[in-house]
């Protein structure tokens, strides 16, 4: 009988130590994405990221993974052939895609 009085005891003391940790020992922390996003399209290795700021190389990957599912995450990787791309000969005539479209002049309305 008085075992299980002990044992009943300790297992008191300890829920209640347990209960007065704080509870931020277990919390996720925000992570500041596009400060993330900002580190990588600079050059930066995911593993450099993560130690600069001070957070996971998971949540720097999950940082990525979820700029480019929204679509604005530009990595700054190199193409599969590890060259970035030339621009094409000719003088480059062509507007680029990401350029804004010129204004119309306000005598033309």
């Amino acid at each position: 009988m008085n075992k299980i009085k002990v044992v009943v005891g300790g297992f008191a003391v300890a829920v209640m130590l347990g209960a007065m940790l704080p509870a931020t020992a277990h919390a996720r922390h925000k992570v500041d994405c596009s400060k993330v996003m900002d580190e990588l399209n600079s050059g930066k290795k995911t593993k450099e990221v993560a130690t600069d700021l001070h957070i996971s190389k998971s949540s720097v990957r999950r940082c990525a993974k979820k700029a480019k599912a929204e679509g604005g995450g530009e990595m700054a990787k190199p193409a599969e052939g590890g060259a970035m791309e030339k621009p094409a000969e000719g003088g480059g005539a062509m507007a680029s895609p990401a350029a804004p479209a010129p204004m119309a002049s306000p005598a033309a309305h």
